[in-house]
């Protein structure tokens, strides 16, 4: 009996932060780890060119910090397809193939989109490439049969919108492309606030923690993080619940029972931040530490990583290939055989 596969990616737009790590980095590796799943794992650098096409070098910059991250945290090229989105030619022709299934009010009406069109300020000047972008991701998961997606809740449309396409497709053509679920991060994972904690992480907005940052900026950015702007005294009774470093001792610190009696004494009074933020620096210091020194031994050798990737992006490719010839003969477009 095969494997149920799942399709997971990240748009190469800078290097991967802790936002990323707990919401979907360290649970690829546990899935991929559990042998239960064929998993393929997409650099989505031609999604990333839809709103940078101006600037390709930084994605071509940003394509190789993600393999790094990637690499660095675990997720081992002989147990996953790691692979790069445009090398697959394939996923080109399916994305034309289902645009003739959907309109250009369906596609206004997707909210993430609207969403990211508004953070952009595209405003009336969107790039074609990023407003069928939700038909470009359908084609990314059906390629590839991926029986499951995992998502956060903003990219939940996006899944609909696949399965619509799927349905649509398979009513008129056969039954040929395989209806994705998705799976949501648990708790708080994939929520993780930015160190100001007002937004998430970003490059743009500068607070973010990455897996590559030193021993030193982690420091620094957990000494500057966010906390309760009421407590200003140690003996002041704190808020803990929304507080940045609480959240991220609730993502990162095995030992629940410290970080409960933490909580309680900060509420309480008598336990100030700087103490809590050194805590936390301790406890992220030796999560990161290790995936750090790997990161860094990755990097010693660019060629290798991009042999990496290259036998990964031929191995999906095969994969796409073959989900491309049975819709094209579904559709009755294969002429010549």
């Amino acid at each position: 009996m095969s494997k149920e596969r799942i399709l997971t990616g990240d748009r190469p737009t800078g290097k991967l932060h802790l936002g990323h790590y707990v919401g979907s980095l360290k649970s690829r590796v546990e899935l991929q780890n559990s042998g239960l799943y064929e998993s393929f794992i997409m650099i989505a650098d031609q999604q990333a060119l839809t709103d940078n096409a101006r600037n390709p070098e930084k994605i071509r910059k940003s394509l190789t910090e993600v393999a790094l991250d990637y690499l660095a945290v675990g997720i081992d090229p002989t147990k996953s397809t790691i692979f790069v989105q445009s090398q697959i030619p394939e996923l080109n022709e399916l994305t034309m193939h289902y645009l003739n299934l959907v309109t250009v009010s369906r596609l206004q009406r997707n909210p993430t989109v609207k969403e990211e069109i508004k953070q952009k300020n595209f405003e009336n000047s969107i790039p074609a490439g990023f407003f069928i972008y939700p038909v470009s991701q359908a084609a990314d998961i059906t390629a590839f049969k991926a029986t499951t997606v995992p998502v956060g809740e903003d990219q939940l449309p996006m899944i609909e919108q696949t399965r619509e396409i799927v349905r649509s497709f398979n009513s008129i053509y056969g039954e040929i492309l395989v209806e994705p679920k998705e799976v949501l991060p648990k708790g708080t994972l994939g929520r993780l606030p930015g160190i100001d904690g007002k937004a998430k992480m970003s490059k743009s907005l500068n607070n973010g923690i990455y897996l590559s940052d030193s021993e030193d900026e982690i420091k620094k950015k957990v000494m500057s993080m966010y906390t309760d702007p009421n407590h200003i005294r140690v003996e002041d009774p704190g808020q803990v619940e929304n507080n940045t470093v609480f959240l991220y001792l609730d993502a990162f610190c095995k030992d629940v029972d410290t970080v409960a009696e933490m909580k309680e004494h900060y509420t309480r009074g008598g336990l100030g931040d700087v103490k809590v933020k050194r805590f936390l620096n301790e406890v992220l210091q030796a999560e990161l530490e290790p995936i750090r020194k790997r990161r860094e031994e990755f990097a010693k050798d660019i060629p290798e990583v991009y042999k990496i990737l290259k036998n990964g992006s031929d191995a999906a490719r095969e994969v796409a290939a073959q989900t491309l010839k049975e819709v094209r003969e579904a559709i009755g477009i294969e002429y010549f055989k």
